[in-house]
C-alpha cells in the first residue's frame, strides 16, 4: 500500500483568513491526502522551516490580504536556499488577478487556484502532481536529513511487515540501549480537548529560555480518517515552538488505534538518538482503555492530561491511564469543577500506592504557575523527582 500524499498549508502572517483553507483541507483529506495544517499568520522562516521537518511533497498557501507576489516568491527562494525541492501552490480568490499569477509561476509556484475553482480540481491537481515518485536531490542539513529517514519509516511501515521488521532492526540496533540514547523522552497522551498541545507548547517555551542552545523534538499525533487521509493540525495552535531549535513531525495514525501510529517506535527510537535534549511525544486524543505507552519502553516519563470535566467519580476508575501514568496534570484547573476533580484524581492516586505527582495548570494562562511545576517535574527526569523544585519546595508523592 503506498504512502498518503502529504502537503502543508497556511495562511500567510498579517492575514487571518482561514475559512477557505479549512474547506479546502476537509476536501483533500477525503481524498487520502495528509494534510499538515500550520495555521494563519504564519511567516516565511515559519511555513519553510515546517514545511522541511515534515518532508512535505507541496505547499498551499491561501492568501486573501494582498502581498502575495512578494510572499509566494519569498517561500519559493527560501526552500531553494535551504536546498529543498519541495514545491509551492496556492490560491486567493479574487485577490490574485490572471497577471499576478502569471509572474508568481515565473518566480517558482507551480499553480495559482481562482475563484471559482471547483474543489475537485484542486484535488486533481495535487494527486496527479504530487502524488508520483520523485527523484530527490541529496539533503542540505541535519534536520532535511531527518526528515527524510522518518519518512522511509512511515514508507516501511505502509509496506509489508517483513520490509518494515527490517528497518526497524536496522534504525533502533542503537536506541534500544538506553545508554545509547542522547534524549530523555516524555510521552503526553489523554482525552482530545483536554489541552495536551497547548500545554506542550507552553513547556517547550519554557525549556528554550533556559537552555539556550538546548534542541527539543516533538512527535505529534492525529488520527486518520478511516480510508481517507489525516488533518495533522497541532502545529497550528503552537506559537512558541515555531523555533529553529524545536524539530517538530506530525503523524497520522493510518488505522492503528491506541493513539500512535504503525511508524511510531521506529521514529521515536530515531529521534532518541539524534542529540536533543528532549524528545516529546503527544498521542491523539485517547479514551479510557488506551495504554499508548510500553512500560519500561523508550519512553522516560508519562504525563496524563485530563480536564475537570470527565464526568462522574466512577468514570476515574475506568481509566487506564491513571495506574501508569507517572504524572497527571488537570489542565484548565480554572474552570469551576476544577477543585472538585482535583480532589477526586487525589483519591484515585492515593489508591495506586506509587510514586505518582498531580498537578494542576491552566496552559493557556502566561506564566502560569501550574505549568511551572510541571517543568520542575519534568526537568528532573533522569535524577531523584522526589528531590526539590527549583523554587525549594519538596515534591510530595502519592504512595
Amino acid at each position: 500500500m503506498p504512502s498518503p500524499i502529504r502537503i502543508l498549508t497556511a495562511v500567510p502572517i498579517c492575514d487571518g483568513h482561514d475559512s477557505a483553507i479549512n474547506t479546502i483541507n476537509l476536501e483533500f483529506i477525503r481524498h487520502g491526502i495528509e494534510v499538515i495544517y500550520l495555521g494563519y499568520h504564519r511567516s516565511v522562516g515559519d511555513i519553510v522551516r515546517a514545511a522541511i521537518q515534515e518532508d512535505v511533497r507541496a505547499i498551499g498557501i491561501s492568501s486573501y490580504n494582498g502581498g502575495h507576489i512578494e510572499f509566494f516568491a519569498e517561500v519559493v527562494d527560501l526552500l531553494r536556499k535551504r536546498g529543498s525541492d519541495i514545491r509551492v501552490f496556492g490560491g486567493g480568490g479574487g485577490t490574485i488577478t490572471h497577471d499576478d499569477a502569471a509572474a508568481m509561476k515565473r518566480k517558482g509556484v507551480d499553480k495559482i487556484f481562482f475563484a471559482g475553482t471547483s474543489l475537485a480540481e484542486m484535488t486533481d491537481y495535487v494527486r496527479e502532481h504530487y502524488g508520483k515518485p520523485w527523484k530527490r536531490a541529496a539533503a542540505k542539513s541535519p534536520d532535511m536529513e531527518l526528515a527524510r529517514k522518518l519518512t522511509e519509516i512511515e514508507e516501511a511501515a505502509a509496506k509489508q511487515k517483513k520490509h518494515r521488521t527490517r528497518l526497524r532492526r536496522a534504525v533502533t540496533r542503537q536506541a534500544s540501549n538506553i545508554e545509547n540514547r542522547t534524549s530523555k523522552v516524555i510521552g503526553f497522551t489523554g482525552p482530545g480537548g483536554a489541552g495536551k498541545t497547548t500545554l506542550i507548547d507552553e513547556l517547550v517555551l519554557r525549556f528554550l529560555n533556559q537552555n539556550p542552545k538546548g534542541r527539543i523534538a516533538i512527535l505529534s499525533h492525529d488520527p486518520s480518517v478511516i480510508g481517507e487521509g489525516a488533518l495533522l493540525g497541532d502545529r497550528a495552535t503552537m506559537i512558541n515552538s515555531q523555533d529553529d531549535r524545536v524539530f517538530m513531525r506530525s503523524m497520522a495514525t493510518r488505522g492503528q488505534t491506541g493513539g500512535l501510529s504503525p511508524a511510531t517506535h521506529d521514529c521515536l527510537a530515531l529521534l532518541a538518538e539524534s542529540k536533543f535534549d528532549y524528545v516529546i511525544i503527544e498521542t491523539v486524543g485517547t479514551g479510557q482503555e488506551a495504554m499508548p505507552f510500553q512500560q519500561k519502553g523508550i519512553v522516560d516519563l508519562t504525563v496524563l492530561v485530563m480536564n475537570p470535566d470527565y464526568g462522574s467519580r466512577l468514570q476515574l476508575q475506568k481509566i487506564v491511564m491513571l495506574d501508569l501514568a507517572d504524572i497527571v496534570v488537570v489542565n484548565k484547573s480554572d474552570l469551576q469543577r476544577a477543585r472538585t476533580a482535583h480532589t477526586e484524581i487525589e483519591q484515585r492516586l492515593e489508591q495506586n500506592r506509587r510514586d505518582q505527582q498531580l498537578v494542576d495548570t491552566v496552559a493557556k494562562r502566561h506564566r502560569d504557575s501550574g505549568v511551572d511545576e510541571l517543568f520542575d517535574l519534568i526537568s528532573m527526569v533522569g535524577r531523584d523527582r522526589r528531590a526539590h523544585r527549583t523554587d525549594g519546595t519538596a515534591v510530595r508523592p502519592y504512595r
